[in-house]
């Protein structure tokens, strides 16, 4: 029960064949080996350029802290009149 034997495996390939058919899978597994050269080839690149003066004189921005919601001691009492 633990794990799937090669007929699991050969009928989940058969469905997703059916329902997205062979040319989706092949294009979907075409961009998947894009992305991954791509990303390779930006991770080879060198970014070890050193920073100029004017990247140091960016400003640093800060965000604000959002304002403290008031809180209240009192309670209000509504009176009803029968009359």
């Amino acid at each position: 029960m633990g794990s799937f034997s090669i007929w699991h495996w050969m009928i989940v390939l058969l469905v997703v064949l059916l329902l997205f058919g062979s040319g989706k899978v092949s294009n979907l597994m075409g961009d998947f080996a894009k992305g991954i050269k791509s990303f390779k080839k930006n991770m080879a690149e060198d970014d070890d350029e050193p920073m100029t003066p004017a990247d140091l004189e960016r400003p640093t921005t800060t965000i604000a802290a959002p304002p403290a919601a008031p809180t209240t001691t009192t309670s209000t009492r509504e009176t009803v009149s029968q009359g």
